[in-house]
C-alpha cells in the first residue's frame, strides 16, 4: 500500500517499521510534527523533552538498555544536544539509534540558518540525506541497521522541503526488533579520558569501514543522461536538479553523505565535463570534491545561504527568471507576522514597550514579535534561555555606571523557561543579580503548534501529568520577589512593573493566561472561567477616530480611513478587553449576550 505523507510523517512510519520503541524530542519548525506522529505508534513510548539534550540523553539511556532510539529536534536544537552527541559518538550503542536534525535553509522560523552536516564531520558520525519522503522512512530504516552494526549512533540530516513536502511512500510492516539485553560495561560506557582514547580510535576505524559502505550503497548513485554537465548534489537538490535540466545532465545523486564516497565521485567526475554542486547553505560537499582535485562550480556561483530552488539554479546557470506577474503584485499587501487576537502578551508588551531607561531582553517564542511595531518593545535575542542570562550580563555592567542606572526586564515563554530559562535564572538568583525577569506563562508552547509541557499538564499522549507551578519553582531559587497577574488587565501589568522596578534583587513577574489558541484542560476551564466567550464592538457615535486602539496591535482592530472610525472583527475578537481599556473616551464597549 502506498500513501502521500511528508518527510516528517514518513520518518515516523519509518520508526515504526524499524522496531524502534523509545523516541524523544523537544518542538521546533521544522521538525516538531516528527515526534507528534511517532506518538500515534502505541508500540513506540513517546516523550517531549523539556529541552533537546535532555531528549538525546533519554534516548542514549534506551538505547543503553537495549531498546532502538530516536531523538529529533530542528537544527539549532542541535547545539543544545551537542555536549552528548559527540560523546555518544565515542561511547557507541547497544539498541540502534538515530538523531534526526531538520536543518532549515532559507531561515523561515529560525535565529540561525547552521548546516548541521557540519555535525556529523566534526562527530565521526555516519549521515544520511533523504531528498522525499520516500528516502525519509527507508534511510532511517538503513540508519537502524548501520548504527547496530557499527556501534555508533548515526545523523539523518532534514530540510524544511523535505519535512514538509508530500510524495508517495510504499508502507511496510514492523520489524519485532527485541530488547537487547544490558550487560555492564565501564569500559564501554564510562568516558573518562583513560577508556574515552581508545573509544576515539575505534571511531577512526568505524570511518574507514563505511566509506566502503559510502561506494557501494543504494543510496549513493550515478545517473547518467547528458554528459555535458555533471551535477553532484544531496537531499532535497536532487529534485531541483532535475527539475531544472532532466534528462540533459548527468547526476551524482548522494544519500549518504559521511563519510563521502570518493571512489564513486572520481569515477562520475571522469565521465562528465563540466560539474555543478549543488547544495544548500555550507559548501559541505563542494569542499570535499575540490579536495579530491576535482574542479567543479559551486558556492564560487551559486547563493552561500537560502534555498537552492529550481528559480535560483535557472538564474545562475542559464541566467533565466521568470517574469512577476505585476497585476498580482499590486494587489498583494505585505503582511508581517502579528501576535493574534486575544494573545496574552498583547497587553503586557503594550503597557512594556512605553517604559523609558530600560533594555528589554528578549527571548525565543510567539512573543519575539515584540521587537517590531507597534510595540517595539523587545531589544535582544539570541538563543532559547538566553534573556534571563544575557538580561543578567547586562544588568551587571549596567550597575557599574554611575548616576541613574538603566534596568534590564528580561522576557521568556513558560516552554523556553522550562526549555533552558530555569538554569539562567537560577544562575542570576546565585549571583544576587538586579534582574527583572518575566515569565509569559500561555500554559502551552504556543508558537510550534500547541504542543504541551511540563507547565501544561498533559504527556505528549495526552496523559494528565503533574503540572510545574512556575511560581513556586522560582521560590524555590531562593527568589522572594515573585508575582503572578492576569497580563490582559493593563493596571495591573503597570501597578506591578512599578512594584519590580522598585526593588534591587532578584525580581519576577508571571503573565498567566492561556494562549488563545489552546484547548483548554479542565483545569484552565477552572482557573480562567470565562474566557474567550465574550467580544466587544466600537459604538462609532462615540468613536473620535485617534486610533489608540489600534496601537495594540490586534488583527481584530480595523481602523475605516473613510469614515475615520475603528471597528472590530467579531471573527476575530475573543473578548480579551485591552483595546477597551485602552480607549480614552470608552467608545469600545462589550456586546451583551
Amino acid at each position: 500500500m502506498k500513501q502521500l505523507i511528508t518527510g516528517d510523517e514518513a520518518i515516523a512510519r519509518g520508526a515504526w517499521e524499524a522496531g524502534v520503541r523509545f523516541a524523544a524530542g523537544y518542538p521546533g519548525t521544522p521538525s516538531t510534527e516528527i515526534l507528534e506522529n511517532v506518538a500515534t505508534y502505541p508500540e513506540i513510548h513517546s516523550e517531549w523533552a523539556p529541552n533537546e539534550k535532555t531528549a538525546l540523553e533519554s534516548a542514549i539511556g534506551a538505547s543503553i538498555a537495549g531498546a532502538r532510539s530516536l531523538a529529533a529536534m530542528k537544527h539549532v536544537g542541535l547545539n543544545v544536544a551537542a555536549d552528548p552527541f559527540f560523546t555518544f559518538a565515542y561511547i557507541g550503542v547497544n539498541g540502534g539509534a538515530v538523531v534526526i536534525t531538520a536543518d532549515e535553509p532559507g531561515q523561515f522560523s529560525s535565529q540561525n540558518e547552521q548546516d548541521n552536516r557540519n555535525y556529523a564531520k566534526a562527530a565521526m558520525v555516519p549521515m544520511f540525506e533523504p531528498a522525499d519522503s520516500q528516502e525519509c522512512k527507508d534511510m532511517l530504516i538503513e540508519a537502524y541497521e548501520i548504527s547496530e552494526k557499527h556501534d555508533i549512533p548515526v545523523l539523518l540530516r532534514m530540510t524544511t522541503r523535505v519535512c514538509h513536502s508530500k510524495s508517495m511512500v510504499s508502507q511496510g510492516e514492523r520489524r519485532d526488533v527485541p530488547i537487547k539485553p544490558y550487560v555492564k560495561n565501564i569500559k564501554k560506557y564510562v568516558a573518562v579520558p583513560a577508556n574515552a582514547r581508545p573509544m576515539k580510535v575505534k571511531i577512526q576505524q568505524n570511518f574507514e569501514l563505511l566509506k566502503e559502505y559510502s561506494n557501494n550503497c543504494q543510496w549513493n548513485r550515478t545517473e547518467y543522461g547528458d554528459t555535458s554537465i555533471g551535477i553532484i548534489c544531496s537531499g532535497d537538490c536532487y529534485l531541483y536538479a532535475r527539475e531544472v535540466f532532466g534528462e540533459n545532465a548527468s547526476y551524482l545523486k548522494l544519500g549518504f553523505t559521511n563519510p563521502l564516497p570518493d571512489q564513486l565521485i572520481g569515477e562520475f567526475a571522469e565521465k562528465v565535463d563540466h560539474i555543478y554542486i549543488l547544495e544548500e547553505n555550507d559548501p559541505y560537499l563542494e569542499q570535499h570534491v575540490r579536495a579530491l582535485g576535482i574542479v567543479c562550480d559551486g558556492k564560487n556561483i551559486f547563493p552561500l545561504n537560502g534555498e537552492m530552488t529550481p528559480e535560483v539554479i535557472r538564474r545562475v546557470v542559464f541566467g533565466e527568471q521568470y517574469p512577476l506577474d505585476e497585476e498580482l503584485q499590486k494587489v498583494v499587501v505585505p503582511r508581517p507576522p502579528t501576535l493574534c487576537a486575544g494573545c496574552p502578551h498583547r497587553g503586557f508588551f503594550y503597557e512594556l514597550g512605553k517604559r523609558k531607561k530600560i533594555m528589554v531582553s528578549g527571548d525565543i517564542g510567539c512573543y519575539t514579535l515584540a521587537s517590531g511595531a507597534p510595540y517595539n518593545a523587545m531589544e535582544t535575542t539570541v538563543c532559547m534561555g538566553a534573556s534571563i542570562s544575557l538580561g543578567h550580563g547586562a544588568q551587571q555592567v549596567f550597575d557599574m555606571v554611575e548616576g541613574e542606572k538603566p534596568r534590564v526586564i528580561s522576557v521568556i515563554g513558560d516552554s523556553t523557561f522550562f526549555h533552558t530559562g530555569i538554569n539562567s535564572l537560577l544562575n542570576a538568583a546565585y549571583n544576587r543579580s538586579n534582574l527583572i525577569t518575566v515569565v509569559l506563562d500561555n500554559r502551552i508552547t504556543a508558537m510550534t503548534g500547541q504542543q504541551e509541557n511540563p507547565g501544561s499538564g498533559y504527556t505528549i499522549a495526552r496523559e494528565v501529568t503533574e503540572a510545574v507551578n512556575i511560581e513556586a519553582l522560582v521560590r524555590a531559587m531562593g527568589i522572594k520577589n515573585v508575582r503572578t497577574i492576569n497580563p490582559n488587565k493593563l493596571e495591573q501589568v503597570n501597578e506591578a512593573l512599578d512594584w519590580a522596578l522598585g526593588m534591587q534583587e532578584p525580581t519576577v513577574l508571571i503573565t498567566r493566561w492561556p494562549c488563545a489558541l489552546k484547548k483548554q484542560a479542565p483545569w484552565d476551564l477552572e482557573e480562567f472561567q470565562g474566557a474567550f466567550t465574550e467580544t466587544y464592538f466600537v459604538d462609532e457615535s462615540v468613536c473620535i477616530g485617534c486610533r489608540k486602539c489600534t496601537r495594540t496591535g490586534c488583527p481584530a482592530v480595523v481602523f475605516q480611513f473613510d469614515k475615520k472610525k475603528s471597528s472590530i472583527d467579531p471573527d476575530k475578537c475573543v473578548g480579551c478587553s485591552v483595546c477597551a481599556q485602552v480607549c480614552p473616551v470608552q467608545a469600545i464597549q462589550k456586546v451583551e449576550a
